[in-house]
């Protein structure tokens, strides 16, 4: 027994040195960041609604800290099993996303969540982390390539998720997965004519989805808002013209952590989420904004360096799809609170409040790090 605890010490260091600290530090530091943002534009609305301040912190901190388990767990097991049970999981997120039509939630026109006694559960969050691990195996164990016919079969194996997520609706999460395999197949090596009739299969597929009425009219006016943003200010562009206007507002350096007209008067509908960022340009001004934007940049780098490094095609093509989820999200997020990108009503990663969101940002992280830890065993 001795000689065998003796054996596992130095390859126990050896794991350690291997874990990338950047990530994991960077990761850290994001989400206790996000936490402090989520209380700095709910404290206000909350007290003059006469409900303790506390009530979102309280919640995104409890996020964060299930988040955290789910990150070092999926860090600690090998990579590799995700492959063994990539259909599982896909099974398994297909039953979430039906249960959503028969048991689900409805907020705001939509039908997302899947109430479990206390905790509120959404689905689509994790479906792109799961067509993550499903595209990954797929293009894996076809070395070669994909010829025509596995081209075929993984996208209907992948559209069905994301019709489900789209029809909810829930357009972002949409949105996020069909970047995210358009970007590993890519990376697993599709032939550039194959590249091209995909690209034009999205394009005749988002023409279908809009002309046959499986977008809703909101959310279509949503995604064209910002190519006119001074028209139907009090409908459509409502959300948008406030975030500008908050960023604006704070200038650079800010109106300080917990001030801000715009925040605290909650001039911003559910800033908290969709429009958290609005929240960082107020308060925290240019300097803090960018500083937020570089911490995501440099999570975004760490898990592409991972995702370069990497032989084994399964361990690459799972650090490319988190490192997609991850990098699209940021910039989307940002990109429409500042009105130069379409609002799709994705969650800027770590920060905007949100359980399912956050947990699988950080199962995204946990199972890049498994990779940078197991991928030479």
């Amino acid at each position: 027994m001795s000689n065998l605890l003796s054996a596992r010490r130095p390859a126990d260091r050896l794991l350690a040195l291997r874990l990338d600290y950047g990530l994991i530090v960077t990761t850290l530091i994001v989400a206790v960041a996000g936490v402090i943002l989520v209380y700095s534009a709910t404290r206000s609305k909350l007290v003059m609604a006469g409900i303790s301040p506390h009530y979102f912190l309280d919640r995104q901190a409890a996020f964060v800290a299930v988040g955290a388990v789910v990150m070092v767990v999926l860090a600690a097991l090998d990579y590799r099993w995700l492959e063994q049970a990539a259909w599982v999981l896909y099974v398994g997120i297909i039953l979430g996303l039906l249960a959503v039509f028969v048991i689900g939630s409805s907020s705001n026109g939509a039908t997302r969540w899947i109430q479990i006694g206390p905790v509120q559960l959404q689905p689509s969050a994790f479906g792109t982390v799961v067509l993550v691990v499903v595209v990954a195996t797929f293009c894996a164990r076809r070395p070669e390539g994909l010829d025509r016919r596995d081209l075929i079969r993984l996208l209907a194996l992948i559209a069905l998720p994301i019709l489900l997520v789209v029809k909810q609706p829930d357009l972002g999460s949409g949105i996020v997965m069909a970047v995210v395999l358009v970007v590993m197949l890519v990376v697993s090596g599709i032939a550039n004519r194959h590249l091209l009739a995909l690209l034009l299969a999205t394009a005749v597929g988002g023409f279908l989805v809009v002309h046959l009425g499986i977008l809703k009219s909101y959310e279509i006016q949503r995604i064209t808002s910002f190519l006119h943003p001074n028209s139907g200010l009090q409908t459509t562009t409502y959300n948008l013209h406030e975030s500008v206007a908050a960023i604006g507002s704070g200038g650079f350096w800010g109106s300080g952590l917990f001030h801000g007209p715009q925040t605290n008067l909650s001039y911003v509908p559910e800033q908290q989420t969709d429009f958290i960022f609005s929240a960082v340009g107020e308060q925290l001004g240019f300097v803090g904004a960018a500083t937020l934007l570089v911490l995501l940049g440099i999570l975004a780098w760490r898990m592409l360096r991972v995702a370069q490094s990497t032989r084994d095609p399964f361990g690459r093509l799972v650090a490319t799809g988190c490192f997609t989820l991850i990098a699209f999200s940021a910039f989307e997020n940002a990109g429409m609170s500042m009105g130069i990108m379409p609002v799709a009503g994705i969650p800027l990663p770590f920060i905007s409040y949100g359980g399912s969101a956050t947990v699988a940002f950080f199962a995204a992280v946990g199972m890049v790090l498994s990779v940078e830890l197991h991928r030479q065993r």
